[in-house]
């Protein structure tokens, strides 16, 4: 399975810091960002570009969610929200070849619009919205301990 993960709506230089380095340790070998903002935008673009590269990593910076849907074509879109009704579980990515996990960066989660371009989905047992770094960690966690393969080449 080839593995997306994206990173929605970032201003936090160190939030953006500590994702990448959580994923890139995990061996996610796709890291894309849309809608980047603020410091982030100035200190945290530079510097996961620079982890990225160190790891032989692929890291893409794009202005909104639509624009990486429509380059990656993934199957299959999931945005992390706690408000959303169904829950996140291993048996969703069965006998799919690309998803698209995507993450919101800041603690307004998604918009309305954004809701729509994929199908949100939530952890169970968690009652509110938590850090994307460590939301990222109980997924990736979940699929490593499934026996899934995150980013087999």
């Amino acid at each position: 399975m080839e593995l997306f993960i994206v990173l929605h709506n970032i201003s936090s230089t160190q939030r953006i810091i500590d994702f990448a380095k959580l994923i890139f340790n995990l061996n996610i070998n796709h890291f894309i960002v849309t809608k980047v903002g603020g410091v982030a935008a100035q200190a945290g673009v530079p510097e996961v570009s620079k982890l990225a590269y160190k790891n032989n990593k692929s890291f893409i910076i794009l202005p909104d969610l639509k624009d990486a849907i429509e380059i990656f074509r993934p199957e299959v879109v999931y945005l992390f929200t706690q408000s959303a009704e169904k829950t996140f579980t291993k048996d969703l990515l069965k006998d799919k070849s690309r998803v698209m996990l995507v993450f919101p960066g800041n603690e307004s989660g998604f918009n309305k619009l954004e809701l729509n371009l994929g199908e949100p989905v939530k952890i169970e047992g968690l009652s509110n919205e938590i850090s994307p770094v460590a939301l990222v960690g109980i997924v990736a966690y979940c699929l490593i301990n499934e026996g899934k393969i995150l980013n087999k080449q």
